[in-house]
């Protein structure tokens, strides 16, 4: 019988090609920093934005692995693993949300926050759009993100303790620095532009690695039929509608209305070179998404039949991923997998840090210091609006005391409340004023309530 602190850990030790393999994902991510750290120009809108003259597929697959990150390959396997196919009501609405988002938000907004003052954040979008001379709505709005943010970067700093914890049987905190020192070398030197490529990257082997652990799992077991195993094991297991009601379908299925509300992913609509390019975004954007979700519910369900059929002592349902890649595959290629992992809890942490980093500087800064002393001071605030916001984090994710899937849910649902209804009204009526958003920003406390109270 294998145990994730004794048989895994011994296994992996004794094979030094995994370490090779992370080795060498650390080196490609440092030079893709330094890459983007000698592109920068110094300008404010090149580091946060790059200069909005990105291209259409690394904008697609950012926007992607920034928005799955480690939920996919950790926390949705496990919830396949432990509730079923009844899982996937998640999985649908995402996908359709985010399809929606590139026809109703992302062409408008590349057009909108250019227009209205260059914008590069949302909340200077919000004052700009709503003529908000006191700052009110842009204060209010940079809180928020650099709140929930913290909350949001606590699931992917929590995602690498676990893996070096359960992966390699090192001490969870010293994961959590290690992916932390990574993450904010590239971020802090190479900006916009280095986070956007760096996730290209790393959605690119994402996509692989989760098609690859189904497919042999399939092959070491049953087959086809191994999903008529998984349903005699319990038939519920294939069965959508256990253990739900129609409001928990509905509370699921409308995780994809949180899309229009989510400053790391509708930044890389601000960015696009033209709006132009969105159509072959969209497409590129939503095949990877769709196959990725895919071939990660099928992780999940071989995961069942392979984790009994090698009677497998499985603690904790979130490293189903890391368990069966580490027995399935030779160790370079468990390395390789594990790399994998490492590329989901980056991609994320990275877009965040960017985003928090980009509020703090544009929206709190500025107001501080008054903008002829901020263009004299942006890269120093920049630096420590970063370094403070990570070292909160990291006290965040110091004890953890919650599943990954319900940290990321509260983050998803918070930013969905308070900004998705605000998104739509400033694109979409023309009648919008401050005194109307009062209103509207009551209905979305109402509303926040909603979801939050739909996680519990």
């Amino acid at each position: 019988m294998f145990t994730l602190g004794t048989a895994l850990s011994d296994q992996i030790d004794a094979n030094w090609q995994i370490y090779i393999m992370i080795i060498v994902y650390f080196i490609i991510l440092l030079v893709i920093g330094f890459y983007g750290y000698k592109q920068a120009t110094g300008n404010l809108s090149e580091f946060m934005l790059g200069g909005r003259n990105v291209g259409p597929y690394i904008t697609a697959l950012s926007a992607g692995a920034s928005d799955m990150s480690g939920w996919m390959i950790i926390g949705l396997p496990g919830s396949v693993y432990s509730t079923g196919l009844s899982a996937v009501w998640i999985t649908i609405g995402l996908t359709l949300g985010a399809y929606i988002n590139y026809f109703v938000v992302a062409p408008r907004l590349r057009v909108y926050t250019e227009v209205a003052g260059d914008a590069i954040t949302l909340p200077d979008f919000f004052k700009n759009r709503l003529d908000d001379r006191q700052n009110i709505i842009k204060i209010i709005s940079g809180l928020i993100i650099v709140i929930f943010f913290t909350l949001y970067t606590h699931s992917g700093f929590v995602s690498g303790g676990k893996l070096f914890e359960n992966a390699f049987g090192l001490n969870y905190h010293f994961g959590l620095i290690l992916v932390a020192i990574i993450v904010i070398f590239y971020t802090f030197f190479g900006g916009y532009l280095a986070v956007s490529i760096t996730d290209f990257f790393q959605g690119v082997i994402m996509l692989i690695a989760m098609a690859m652990v189904p497919i042999v799992a399939m092959m070491k077991l049953n087959g086809w039929d191994t999903f008529q195993d998984v349903a005699e094991m319990k038939p519920t297991n294939l069965d959508l509608f256990r253990g739900t009601i129609v409001l928990g379908i509905i509370s699921l299925f409308s995780w994809g209305l949180g899309y229009f509300g989510q400053p790391h992913i509708i930044v890389r609509f601000m960015s696009i070179k033209s709006h132009k390019l969105l159509p072959k975004t969209r497409r590129l954007g939503i095949s990877w998404m769709a196959i990725g979700l895919l071939v990660t519910i099928g992780v999940g369900l071989t995961g069942i039949a392979f984790i009994s059929d090698n009677h497998i002592q499985l603690k904790d349902p979130e490293t189903l991923f890391i368990v069966m890649s580490q027995i399935l595959f030779h160790p370079l290629v468990g390395g390789f997998l594990i790399a994998t992992i490492l590329a989901a809890i980056m991609s994320i942490i990275s877009s965040q840090l960017l985003v928090k980093s980009s509020s703090l500087t544009e929206d709190f800064y500025k107001l501080i210091r008054g903008t002829k002393k901020a263009s004299t001071h942006q890269k120093e605030f920049v630096m420590v609006g970063r370094l403070s916001v990570l070292i909160v984090a990291i006290a965040l994710a110091w004890h953890p005391n919650d599943t990954i899937l319900n940290l990321v849910g509260n983050a998803w649902a918070s930013f969905g409340a308070a900004f998705s209804p605000l998104v739509l009204f400033s694109l979409y009526w023309k009648n919008l004023t401050r005194t109307s958003w009062r209103n509207q920003w009551n209905s979305c406390w109402c509303l926040s309530r909603y979801y939050l109270d739909s996680l519990d």
